[in-house]
């Protein structure tokens, strides 16, 4: 029956079409007969508007991803209900837990990050604030969060955009200067008025005293030398602090890098009476790591070993390649006097000494475990110390095993 009144509703557009002009039906007519084909035939070709950016998008090789990926900045996308709709690649270096269609909770639990999230995509102005995710190393982020009026998930949906950008090497210059005028410029002080003071001493009353010039010199040049390795260390310390957020990508073989250190520290021992040991395992010992920096956190730790452990006659370095299949870990042990419980926790501070008097006639700086910890930690390593009073310290560290696949770069 429907069929019937359509073909009557066809027939009667053609007698009507032919009233007006012949031509009128015979364009209704081939409109008529060609439609239901031309329709069928656009539908096979491919729709040429740009696609639309939303969760439903599991790639990032459509719509805006490859512009995003191309930033620097983390940038994020959320839609109303406040769900993540694109992650650039950026982003989840820093957040690899983000996931499109779940919540920004599952990438960034800080409960006021969340709040001031909560706040914008609720319609609120824009909002920037600072998030500090904390662990062995801590790392700050700058966080913008803005409604943007552009549709990215579906036509009436508001979305919020995210830009965030780390700025722990800002903190950390910071923290170093902070440093600086705090404690360096206090421990240069000392051995700078000690120089002036004997200079003035040998431009005046020990002017013509030979025997008082040859003293006065080896002083001087004993807190010359002082300067010089507060200096070099703090240096050093601003360096790796700076790159403490971009850790090393190259190959070496720590179990090498420790015979060297015994090698080069054995007569320095044998002077103080101390016996060195390396024990390693048979199995592969190549970590991910630089070789300079890695050889200063030996040097540093066996050196401390041996002078404030050198009652105790010997000095053990030891590599475990088993306790964790994607670690090594290195332990350096000394049998001296030990350190008191209360000291343990802050012997990584900068220009801590338990005992300030000892360590300068060591030749200590103060920075020495600073420089170790802060390695460590751009190494992507754990540094352990354990201390018992009157059996000696156990100074160890972990540094991520080098995959199989990398093994063939090694660092020179």
């Amino acid at each position: 029956m429907k069929h019937g009144y359509v073909l009557a509703a066809v027939a009667a557009s053609l007698v009507i079409a032919s009233l007006i002009s012949p031509g009128h039906a015979l364009m209704l007519a081939l409109g008529l007969g060609a439609g239901p084909w031309l329709a069928n035939r656009l539908r096979q070709v491919p729709d040429a508007r740009p696609p639309v950016l939303g969760a439903e998008a599991s790639g990032n090789d459509t719509g805006l991803y490859p512009l995003l990926d191309g930033v620097p900045l983390s940038i994020v996308t959320l839609d109303r209900a406040g769900s993540v709709i694109s992650a650039n690649t950026a982003a989840l270096q820093h957040f690899p837990s983000l996931q499109t269609g779940r919540p920004l909770s599952f990438g960034i639990r800080e409960p006021q990050v969340l709040d001031a999230v909560a706040r914008v995509v609720a319609g609120g102005p824009h909002e920037e604030f600072r998030y500090v995710e904390r662990g062995s190393m801590e790392r700050h982020f700058l966080i913008s969060a803005a409604s943007t009026s552009v549709r990215l998930s579906s036509p009436d949906a508001p979305t919020t955009v995210l830009t965030i950008r780390e700025i722990s090497q800002e903190r950390a210059v910071e923290a170093t200067r902070a440093d600086f005028v705090a404690n360096a410029s206090h421990e240069l002080r000392t051995p700078l008025a000690s120089v002036m003071g004997l200079i003035e001493t040998l431009q005046g009353p020990a002017k013509a005293d030979a025997a008082a010039r040859e003293k006065f010199l080896d002083i001087m040049l004993a807190q010359a030398r002082r300067m010089s390795r507060l200096v070099d260390d703090l240096l050093s310390l601003s360096r790796i602090t700076l790159n403490e957020h971009n850790p090393p990508r190259a190959v070496l073989d720590i179990g090498e890098l420790a015979n060297q250190a015994v090698l080069a520290l054995g007569e320095f021992a044998r002077e103080r009476g101390v016996e060195l040991s390396l024990a390693q395992p048979a199995q592969s010992t190549m970590v991910t790591g630089d070789r300079d920096e890695l050889a200063s956190v030996l040097d540093n730790l066996i050196e401390n070993a041996i002078k404030y452990g050198r009652s105790g006659k010997r000095v053990e370095i030891s590599i475990d390649a088993a306790a964790n299949p994607r670690e090594i870990a290195v332990a350096v042990r000394d049998y001296g006097p030990g350190i008191a419980p209360e000291h343990v926790p802050r012997l990584t501070e900068r220009f801590y000494r338990i005992d300030a008097v000892r360590s300068r006639s060591e030749g200590g700086t103060g920075l020495g475990l600073a420089l170790v910890k802060h390695t460590i930690n751009r190494h992507r390593g754990r540094l352990s110390i354990r201390s018992t009073p009157g059996e000696g310290s156990t100074f160890s560290f972990t540094l991520p095993r080098a995959e199989a696949a990398t093994q063939t770069v090694i660092n020179p």
